[in-house]
């Protein structure tokens, strides 16, 4: 139903979207998530040419958006869009709001127009707002009327732009639970939203935007379970991370403690979770330090808000060299300060590059 060709949008020098290309079939639901300006809301924007693109193609059912005869008000009609802010006629009823369009653009009489609003202000559950005013309702509710007025035009596909991103935590269910009501009757949708459950719940497909297109795509299950790209993955875990280089064996050990301190306060960890971290850092760094100056050392602190796991990495390029085997004493007080506080230990040579991951100890 849709197909994108190479769409590029830049703005002056900055490219939000580059060469992106997808198609989205009849009756397909289509989530698209990724971090704030990776360019999601511009992607549903030059969909249905609210924005212009810079280059590349749109086509509806085989008809080119872009084409110089292309009848885009037409076309519109059949490609609603819902936005973040309602934008309801404040000086017309909700009866008035939804009747408008049909009865100026698509013909019906009053009668018919007004019959049909009503149905789908009971399918919204609002019918009993049909006299108030925008004014009058509630946020959720002037989502529900946005919905029902989009659903006036009778349109082959809807746009959700953040659907619930204006609205207070207890009136984004009601809100949820229509648009679901639409993907079990079949309706073609693409909906950007930071809602990861509803996506997960909802979608047959997920885009996840990032670099300027869709940086990884799959079914929820893939997405959400196993997610194949690094920075799906960050974004899923609602990864954080601090990342330092270390060049010399004469590095700074005060000021690294005070970015991992700063690091682990930004995340609210536990007292004792930061005290693990810096002892694990400081026994590490004390076992690498030989090998400092023959190459950089990487050193990256991870933490996910989803699984609450706090993870700490040491990278270097050489030969194989496990730190944990550098000592043949098994009551050496570093390894067992370093086991102690550690609730997993793996190390890995690979490509020429010596990697250990430890999790810390809550």
């Amino acid at each position: 139903m849709i197909t994108v060709h190479n769409l590029c949008k830049q703005y002056g020098e900055l490219e939000v979207l580059k060469s992106l290309s997808t198609e989205i079939r009849k009756g397909e639901v289509v989530s698209v998530i990724g971090p704030s300006g990776c360019g999601k809301s511009t992607f549903l924007r030059c969909l249905n040419l609210l924005e212009t693109p810079t280059a590349g193609d749109i086509l509806i059912n085989g008809e080119s958006l872009l084409a110089k005869d292309a009848m885009v008000p037409k076309v519109r009609q059949r490609m609603n869009m819902v936005f973040q802010s309602f934008n309801l006629f404040a000086h017309l009823t909700v009866l008035e709001n939804l009747t408008l369009g049909p009865i100026r653009l698509l013909g019906k009489s009053r009668q018919e127009a007004d019959s049909h609003a009503l149905e789908l202000l009971r399918l919204v559950g609002l019918a009993e707002k049909a006299d108030r005013f925008p004014d009058e309702l509630s946020g959720g509710q002037k989502q529900r009327v946005a919905i029902a007025r989009c659903l006036a035009m009778d349109p082959e596909i809807i746009l959700f732009d953040e659907p619930t991103s204006a609205l207070d935590p207890t009136m984004v269910r009601e809100v949820l639970s229509v648009i679901r009501r639409l993907a079990k009757e079949g309706m073609t949708m693409v909906i950007v939203t930071h809602e990861m459950d509803f996506a997960r719940d909802v979608s047959q497909r997920v885009f996840y935007m990032d670099e300027g297109g869709i940086y990884e795509q799959g079914t929820p299950e893939q997405i959400f379970e196993s997610p194949q790209r690094e920075k799906t993955r960050a974004f899923i875990n609602r990864v954080r991370s601090y990342v330092c280089s270390l060049d010399s064996p004469d590095f700074d050990l005060y000021a690294l403690n005070a970015d991992l301190e700063a690091f682990c306060e930004k995340q609210i960890l536990p007292r004792k979770t930061r005290h693990n971290l810096l002892l694990l850092v400081e026994e590490l760094l004390q076992l690498h330090r030989p090998r400092l100056g023959s190459a950089p050392l990487n050193i990256q602190v991870s933490y996910s808000e989803k699984t609450e796991v706090l993870e700490l990495q040491f990278e270097q390029r050489g030969p194989r060299f496990d730190p944990l085997e550098a000592s043949d004493q098994e009551d050496d007080l570093g390894l067992i300060l370093i086991r102690s506080f550690a609730e997993d230990i793996s190390f890995a040579h690979e490509q020429g590059v010596n990697r250990l991951t430890l999790i810390v100890r809550k």
